[in-house]
C-alpha cells in the first residue's frame, strides 16, 4: 500500500486525524483525554506547533495544527507514541493503539481553516454523543465561545480574527456560524482533497506543484506525485472528455454553446490537474478570459455536489489522466 504523501514546510497548516487501530477505542476514561491534551500542550513547546483547532472523539481525534518549522511528522509522531506509551502501560497491554501512520491534509488556511473548524467542533453532535456543539467537553469549542479561558497553548486568535474585530463580537459570530448550519447536512471541507492530500484552491494547489513537487521522481512508493507533478498536458484532458462525451474536440474548444458539458469538465480537470493559470487555459480554451475559467471550474464543482453519475465520471477520467 501506497504511503500517505506529505509535504512540510514553515506555516504550513494541516487537519490531523488519527483512529485506533482497528476501530479501537483510544480515550476511556476522562484521565485519557486529559493526559492528551497534556501532550498536545507539551508538543507545542517542545516542537513549537500552534494547536488552532481539536476533537477528541472516542476512537479518533482531529487537530487543525499549523508548524512554523515544517515538522508535522515529528510533532505527531512524539504526540502519538508518547500517548501510546501511557494507555499501554496504564491498562497491562502491548501493541499498536492508533491505526498505521495518521492522516494529514495539507490545507490552505485562508480559505479551509474556518470550514473545517466548524466540522471538527459538530462532530460530536454528528455521532449523537451531545445535542449541541457547546456541551461537549472535550474540543476547542468551549474555548473559541468564551464558555471557558482560552488555555495559553491554544491558538484562538488566528480564527476568531475572521470573525470579529474584537473578541465579543468574534466569539458571537463564531457561535452563529457554528451552530446555524444542520450538522447532519454539512458536507466535510476535506472530502475531496487534490492528489489525496492537498486541501486549497487551485492557486494554492499550483503553488505546491511548482514550488514543492516539480523536481520530485514519481515511484511507486509515492503515486500521488503522478497526479500533481507538472506537465500533464492539457491535449489528452481534451482527447479523454471527447472519448467520455462521444464528442470531437472541435466542440469541446468551441466557445458560446450552452450545456456544453465535455467542454465544462475538460476546463475543469484542465484548471485541477495543471499548472496552467487561468489565463494560460482561457488560451486553449478559445481564448476565454481567466475569469471564464474560473466560473466554469465552479460550476462543475457545483453540479459534483448534485450529481453523483457525473462526480463518478469525472473521479474515473481523473483517475485515467493521472495513471497515463
Amino acid at each position: 500500500m501506497a504511503r500517505p504523501l506529505r509535504v512540510e514546510y514553515p506555516g504550513a497548516f494541516y487537519h490531523v486525524i488519527n483512529r485506533g487501530n482497528a476501530g479501537e477505542d483510544v480515550f476511556k476514561s476522562l484521565r485519557d483525554r486529559e493526559k492528551f491534551l497534556e501532550y498536545l500542550e507539551t508538543a507545542c513547546s517542545r516542537f513549537s506547533i500552534r494547536i488552532h483547532t481539536y476533537c477528541l472523539m472516542t476512537n479518533h481525534y482531529h487537530l487543525l495544527v499549523e508548524t512554523p518549522e515544517a515538522n508535522l511528522s515529528r510533532a505527531i509522531q512524539w504526540i502519538n507514541v508518547s500517548y501510546a506509551v501511557y494507555f499501554n502501560i496504564k491498562r497491562h497491554r502491548r501493541g499498536h493503539l492508533f491505526q498505521g501512520r495518521f492522516k494529514s491534509l495539507l490545507v490552505d488556511a485562508d480559505e479551509y481553516l474556518k470550514h473545517l473548524s466548524r466540522y471538527i467542533h459538530l462532530n460530536p453532535v454528528r455521532a449523537k454523543m451531545v445535542e449541541s456543539a457547546s456541551q461537549y467537553p472535550w474540543s476547542s469549542y468551549p474555548f473559541f465561545i468564551g464558555k471557558l479561558k482560552m488555555p495559553p497553548w491554544l491558538c484562538g486568535d488566528w480564527l476568531l480574527s475572521q470573525f470579529g474585530k474584537n473578541l465579543r463580537e468574534a466569539r458571537k459570530n463564531y457561535q452563529a456560524f457554528v451552530e446555524a448550519v444542520n450538522p447532519w447536512t454539512l458536507e466535510d471541507p476535506g472530502k475531496s482533497p487534490v492528489g489525496g492530500f492537498i486541501l486549497g484552491g487551485v492557486d494554492f494547489v499550483n503553488w505546491i506543484k511548482e514550488t514543492f513537487l516539480s523536481s520530485e521522481q514519481a515511484n511507486k512508493e509515492k503515486p500521488q506525485l503522478t497526479a500533481l507533478k507538472p506537465g500533464i498536458d492539457i491535449g489528452d484532458i481534451i482527447s479523454l472528455a471527447g472519448d467520455e462525451f462521444g464528442v470531437g474536440p472541435e466542440q469541446i474548444l468551441a466557445k458560446g454553446k450552452k450545456r456544453n458539458i465535455a467542454r465544462d469538465v475538460a476546463i475543469y480537470l484542465s484548471r485541477k490537474l495543471t499548472c496552467l493559470s487561468g489565463k494560460d487555459l482561457g488560451q486553449h480554451f478559445g481564448n476565454i478570459s481567466g475569469a471564464a475559467i474560473a466560473m466554469r471550474y465552479k460550476a462543475v464543482g457545483k453540479q459534483i455536489h448534485k450529481n453523483k453519475k457525473l462526480k463518478n465520471r469525472i473521479k474515473t477520467m481523473e483517475g485515467q489522466i493521472i495513471n497515463n
